[in-house]
């Protein structure tokens, strides 16, 4: 049996992003708990010249729902990003979610072999549908996911692997 691009990609998006939801609800205990204002850990960056924990749940969000959307042919919808509390941030998440749900998957199927082009300032991509699929958005997506789980252990919370996982079990 072949797998298609939807089935190969769009169920694992949605773990990565449910797992994030996973780790917000324990970082609002771990804040609460402790007494630390929330904004601090969604403030929370690695270095000084990294992005902040709400970008990486941003960023997250839009790598799949563009994904989507890309390969789908469609048009993505807009989400500003101004998300400041944990609930935002699950807001963010769950209106992805629900995004990828809504899209047909025989159209992203369709987006196989499509052409997408990316267009950056400093550079430009050019990826049949299943490249992008799995050489651009799911590293990516991963990439986001794992510095948001660092972000939150290098601030003490006790996450282990499992935890980063748990979108996934």
């Amino acid at each position: 049996m072949t797998m298609t691009l939807s089935q190969a990609s769009v169920p694992f998006w949605a773990r990565a992003l449910k797992g994030m939801l996973n780790m917000i609800d324990k970082a609002e205990a771990y804040a609460e708990a402790r007494k630390i204002d929330p904004s601090v850990l969604i403030n929370a960056r690695l270095a000084p010249d990294m992005k902040p924990l709400s970008f990486q749940v941003q960023t997250a969000c839009d790598m799949v729902k563009l994904g989507v959307a890309r390969l789908a042919d469609v048009k993505p919808p807009s989400h500003p990003d101004t998300e400041t509390t944990f609930e935002e941030l699950r807001g963010r998440i769950h209106k992805t979610l629900d995004y990828m749900q809504s899209v047909d998957s025989a159209a992203i199927d369709a987006g196989v072999d499509r052409t997408i082009e990316l267009k950056f300032p400093q550079a430009s991509f050019s990826f049949t549908g299943e490249e992008y699929a799995h050489g651009w958005v799911t590293p990516n997506l991963h990439f986001h996911v794992t510095t948001f789980y660092n972000i939150l252990r290098h601030n003490g919370m006790d996450l282990q692997k499992a935890d980063y996982l748990s979108g996934m079990l």
